[in-house]
């Protein structure tokens, strides 16, 4: 459908939910699975345009991957860092993660691989990752503009080494390149020059690594030493829920002043953007935790609040959403580099909440919200899935807020709005 009409709310929302797995580690777990040797099963993966595209590309490499949606269930069988396919010509949709990491495998590879996105992806970084590439010994043919998709990869011999990276815009470059160095012909130490924006999803990439049997040796915060020579070992792997996707149903019970709790997800977890339990905290939310869940209560009141959000900066969408409820203004620093994102999402949230009527102001890096009444609107999503998944918990507490294009959760959530729904049902 081109439109979705969100029911507000004359209730707190009371219920407990389940969320898929995490699109950050399935994909991760999916490429660290194609390099180890052998058979990985990997249980509650997610199943998403994202998942499905990144799935697709290991399969037109050669690696055979079996997938069963019906048990959230994807079964590898990694080629121990070979890849069979000597061409291969690899569509990554509007998937980063995706991008990222089948450019950096491919380096691996002994052939000529083309890569190629949606048009936006075409405007997405992609130059840190490929100059790295480049000198190792890696060769990038440019078809359009240069650091930019479509290219093709010739892969060879990935040498390893000594290498400075940019790491300012996105951390999927240093993650990708991670996650293959254990496959160099040499020690691999790799330096982040300036910035490194989302570390907790570098942290993440490092413990997947853990977890699948190689070791990352970090000195400081922006150099990290990978000893050629490890290789990923084949396991049965469990993926934790999306604390990213979990957001939107803790922001619901936020808005409403009710209950959520999303089941097998905890404080625990890997993922930073389990970070938003805290940001609800400072906002006056209550946090209640258990062994296999997390519940939020809402407030009568939120309070507003003046946070630096560069590491959980997936959730900048989340916070506006609910921003123009707070007793006092919300803002939103150091998140620059989402302007990358599917969409220049700084522009597109101070957009979409001007077309509700709320005060905004934007900023380079930073946007700042005051308490606004809102005014009913249908809100353009950008083919953006944060957007669509966003601003539907605005639509609890007002009337009339429709959301266009609401297909496009299907990048991570395809059936976000049908447990959308049955969250308020309950």
């Amino acid at each position: 459908m081109d439109t979705i009409e969100i029911p507000a709310l004359n209730r707190p929302v009371d219920a407990t939910v389940e969320i898929p797995g995490s699109k950050s580690i399935t994909n991760r777990a999916l490429l660290v699975a194609a390099l180890a040797q052998g058979d990985s099963i990997l249980e509650n993966a997610l199943f998403s345009e994202d998942s499905n595209y990144f799935a697709k590309c290991l399969e037109q490499l050669g690696i055979p991957i079996t997938l069963n949606p019906d048990l959230a269930q994807i079964q590898i069988a990694g080629k121990g860092g070979e890849i069979p396919a000597k061409q291969a010509d690899l569509f990554v949709g509007l998937a980063g993660t995706a991008a990222r990491f089948i450019s950096a495998l491919v380096a691996l590879g002994n052939g000529e691989y083309r890569l190629d996105g949606v048009p936006r992806m075409r405007e997405r970084p992609m130059g840190d990752l490929l100059k790295v590439l480049q000198s190792s010994g890696v060769t990038v043919n440019f078809q359009g503009n240069p650091d930019f998709m479509p290219y093709t990869i010739y892969g060879g011999q990935f040498s390893g080494g000594h290498f400075r990276l940019k790491a300012n815009q996105t951390s999927q470059q240093l993650s990708a390149l991670l996650m293959i160095a254990p496959y160099a012909q040499q020690d691999t130490i790799i330096e982040v020059e300036g910035t490194l924006v989302s570390q907790s999803y570098v942290k993440m990439t490092c413990k997947l690594m853990a977890d699948f049997g190689v070791d990352v040796n970090q000195i400081g915060e922006n150099q990290f030493k990978i000893p050629a020579g490890q290789r990923y070992q084949p396991r049965h792997y469990t993926i934790e829920p999306d604390a990213s996707n979990a957001s939107y149903f803790f922001a619901a019970a936020a808005v409403t002043g009710g209950r959520v709790r999303v089941k097998y997800l905890t404080k625990q977890s890997c993922q930073g953007d389990i970070l938003w339990l805290n940001v609800l905290e400072q906002m006056g939310c209550q946090i209640r935790e258990g062994d296999d869940y997390t519940e939020v209560t809402g407030p009568e009141q939120l309070q507003g609040i003046d946070i630096d959000m560069n590491d959980i900066s997936d959730l900048v969408q989340t916070l506006g959403a609910i921003a123009p409820f707070a007793s006092s203004p919300v803002t939103i620093r150091n998140v620059e580099h989402i302007r990358y994102k599917e969409t220049d999402r700084i522009h597109a949230v101070v957009t979409e909440l001007r077309r509700l009527g709320v005060q905004v102001e934007e900023f380079a890096d930073r946007l700042k919200i005051e308490p606004s009444p809102i005014t009913p609107a249908a809100i353009e999503t950008y083919h953006d899935h944060r957007m669509a998944m966003a601003f539907a918990v605005t639509g609890l507490k007002v009337p009339g807020i429709v959301i266009k294009d609401p297909g496009c959760t299907a990048k991570t959530f395809p059936d976000y709005f049908t447990r959308f729904f049955k969250m308020l049902e309950q």
